[in-house]
């Protein structure tokens, strides 16, 4: 079960934009989040809910996608995120946040998935414009931005060839993804 689920859980970069995720939905996935182990058992991290399309909006042009696709600047319209999370380390708590933002962010993605949604983690993001957008005091630092709607594209896993690990879309739009092999994991 754990296997299908991780199968199913790709960088999804397009989406179904006009069906809105609930919030109460983002509510549940964060709090899988709160299930998770954390460094020092901290918990520092906290999350912000961005669900109105006008809100969307302003956080999708704050973002930078798919660093490997040179000749795409993001989704189209009718293609973006429908919801996104906000990932927030809260410098009141802790001076970081150990491994918990991954940790994290694979839960919540898990619980997408789940429920038949997905998403991508986004690293690549004008922090300047997400914090004055969403208000964020200088206490929470951006960790990353969570993209989330009902998958509008289809992403195959393949064999790496070599060490190339690029990403890449073909003439109708499928996203292939090369992996390394277990053995090549193994030292």
């Amino acid at each position: 079960m754990l296997k299908e689920l991780l199968l199913k859980n790709r960088s999804y970069r397009r989406f179904y934009q006009a069906e809105r995720v609930p919030a109460a939905m983002l509510r549940e996935w964060v709090g899988l989040a709160c299930l998770c182990p954390s460094g020092r058992n901290a918990q520092p991290l906290k999350y912000r809910p961005v669900t109105s399309e006008e809100m969307c909006e302003k956080v999708f042009v704050a973002l930078s996608w798919a660093g490997y696709l040179k000749d795409w600047n993001g989704p189209a319209e009718g293609e973006r995120p429908a919801a996104y999370l906000v990932q927030l380390l809260d410098t009141r708590v802790a001076g970081d946040c150990a491994c918990d933002d991954g940790i994290q962010a694979l839960a919540i993605l898990l619980g997408a998935v789940e429920e038949g949604f997905g998403g991508c983690i986004v690293k690549a993001f004008r922090e300047e414009v997400l914090r004055r957008e969403l208000s964020l005091p200088a206490w929470l630092v951006i960790r990353h931005v969570i993209a989330l709607g009902r998958p509008k594209e289809r992403v195959v896993l393949e064999a790496m060839r070599g060490d190339d690990c690029k990403y890449w879309r073909d003439a109708d739009g499928t996203h292939h993804v090369p992996k390394r092999l277990p053995g090549d994991l193994i030292v």
